[in-house]
């Protein structure tokens, strides 16, 4: 496309259905969905203040809003015209945290296809496989102990417990306390902007804690698997090359990050929001365990689908062009709505309607496809294939209260959610 072929931005005009301010991010999931589906109507690609919440004040004047699914599939697939490599949250943050926290999210090309290269090498068939086992005794272990407790958090006693499990059992961080330590920092790196979380202290504070944390718990079991190798996925990370090239202990660390907070956040709202799904329309229950072993594959796409855990992801556009009939100026940024893209009337029938059968159910929940596509996925998914075979069998009277979410743009999180086993 030409700049000609767009629509004149040089009197740019915010659209009246913000979607900038905080107070927006702190209702409900439905609430937003009010927004999203007139923006989507009248405005898939939309022009909004600078999000609030941000480190450090916004150098742009606002940013682009793209809620369609076409959109975000554009945007994620096309890498030269919008890349990852200046931030990819919405907010303004200082440029050495996204790039010792980002790992390969927030890069771009030459090296980013190589740093994924060399991360997938760590996955021999051998490691999948003995993931794959340690989390069908995670999950059955975890809702062994839910069953000794006929109350209390939901969140607490399942969601978080699998993916800090499975990710540091993974990883080869063997020490209990230090398991605990980083899974605090995942949730301060991702929830510095609550109060709550916050306690008091400033927000550039909470991320810079979790962020250094985390940094140096990577980099320093990096270096003990380098003296002391295990049949891990750190001696795996640490011994990778592909074409003479390993990967540096600062980008273990970067990686060490992502994980922790990816493999952490993302999965334990999944569960936590599916299993409120399920609850909440029994007639989708009832019809994956008539036949589960049959019907998980697709209910997990629709679990993605209908939960998204991340929100939002935010690209860079490296030079004018064009994007749904809108003028977009080299530096402008680029928010992608997921939430929104997966309730695209024009792609789901009935979007606002949970179903497990759904087929096809081209979400975008990992990522909207192209290069940054969650490499992670496969875990991800073998861990709510093992935790709901457990939940729906063994715990089939488990009843929930409502959930308290945290408030922010980027990952849809539940903090707390009530249980009681009748």
């Amino acid at each position: 496309m030409t700049l000609a072929q767009g629509t004149d931005n040089n009197a740019r005009t915010f659209h009246p259905n913000s979607i900038s301010e905080l107070a927006f991010w702190s209702g409900t999931a439905e609430e937003r969905e009010i927004t999203f589906q007139k923006l989507r109507a009248e405005a898939p690609i939309s022009w909004h203040p600078p999000i609030e919440g941000a480190l450090i004040p916004s150098e742009n004047p606002g940013v682009w809003v793209v809620t369609s699914h076409a959109l975000i599939q554009e945007v994620s697939k096309n890498t030269q015209l919008f890349c990852s490599g200046q931030g990819f949250q919405m907010e303004e943050v200082p440029e050495d945290v996204n790039e010792a926290a980002g790992s390969f999210l927030g890069m771009d090309a030459p090296r980013h296809p190589v740093l994924r290269r060399l991360v997938s090498s760590a996955f021999t068939p051998k490691r999948v496989k003995a993931i794959e086992d340690q989390i069908k005794r995670q999950a059955h272990d975890i809702v062994t102990n839910l069953l000794e407790h006929p109350e209390g958090d939901f969140v607490e006693m399942v969601s978080k417990r699998l993916p800090m499990w499975t990710i540091y059992e993974m990883v080869g961080l063997t020490d209990i306390d230090k398991r605990l330590e980083a899974a605090h920092h995942a949730d301060g790196m991702v929830s510095w902007a609550d109060e709550e979380v916050a306690a008091g202290r400033e927000p550039g504070e909470v991320l810079n804690e979790s962020l250094v944390g985390l940094l140096m718990m990577g980099m320093e079991l990096a270096e003990e698997r380098r003296n002391n190798p295990q049949d891990d996925l750190m001696t795996g990370l640490v011994n990778a090359e592909v074409e003479g090239q390993k990967l540096t202990d600062d980008e273990i660390g970067a990686f060490f990050v992502l994980l922790s907070v990816a493999g952490n956040d993302t999965t334990r709202n999944s569960i936590s929001l599916t299993m409120r799904a399920l609850n909440q329309f029994p007639e989708q229950k009832a019809l994956l365990l008539e036949d589960y072993e049959g019907r998980i594959g697709t209910a997990i796409e629709e679990f993605v689908r209908w939960v998204t855990p991340v929100m939002t992801f935010r690209r860079t556009a490296t030079e004018d062009t064009v994007l749904g009939g809108q003028q977009i100026k080299a530096g402008d940024w680029i928010a992608m709505i997921y939430s929104s893209g997966n309730r695209d009337e024009s792609v789901f029938e009935n979007a606002d309607q949970f179903d497990i059968l759904r087929d096809p159910n081209p979400h975008v929940g990992f990522g909207g496809g192209g290069p940054h596509f969650c490499m992670g996925n496969f875990v991800a998914k073998i861990q709510l294939r093992e935790i709901f075979d457990n939940l729906l069998r063994r715990a089939p009277n488990l009843e929930l209260g409502e959930p308290e979410y945290l408030t922010g743009n980027f990952v849809r999180a539940v903090k707390r959610m009530p249980y009681t086993l009748r």
